[in-house]
């Protein structure tokens, strides 16, 4: 991994991260043995969805606040395969924003740690009429607020 995807500004809190353990399922993989890049979409999701419910920020929480956290971007970098019946581990990584939206970068190692892919979302919020937001959400914004005190855990 060359350089960060998100860079953040002096006085950022530190990023938020959590850790999900994998190991690759015989659905997953082509007809050379390798994961099948269209799988890596999901792979993230379950970086997400893990960060999502450590932090209680996941899709339904935001559901039941009105909120939509639609992807509005997704980039992936491939540096190494992985195969079937290997194990991986995918982490997730939401990165401090002023503005109304998530950013989220994701690593992913196989057992000897090494980087196998990176990428990164972007997810834009939205009312549940599918109005763009401009400001953070209240419950969003009590969030951000613990996440600059340093009070989570």
């Amino acid at each position: 991994m060359n350089k960060p995807y998100f860079s953040g500004q002096p006085g950022d809190p530190a990023p938020l991260a959590t850790r999900v353990p994998r190991v690759v399922r015989f659905e997953e993989v082509d007809p050379l043995g390798i994961v099948w890049h269209g799988r890596y979409p999901s792979y993230l999701e379950d970086g997400r969805v893990a960060l999502g419910e450590r932090y209680g920020i996941g899709y339904m929480d935001f559901y039941r606040q009105g909120v939509l956290a639609p992807i509005k971007k997704m980039h992936l970098d491939y540096h190494r395969p992985l195969r079937f019946g290997e194990p991986f581990s995918i982490e997730g990584i939401l990165h401090w924003s002023e503005a109304a939206r998530l950013n989220f970068e994701f690593i992913l190692r196989n057992e000897a740690g090494e980087v196998t892919t990176t990428g990164y979302t972007v997810q834009m919020l939205m009312d549940l009429e599918h109005n763009l937001l401009l400001l953070l959400p209240p419950f969003y914004r009590e969030f951000c607020a613990s996440w600059r005190r340093g009070d989570l855990p």
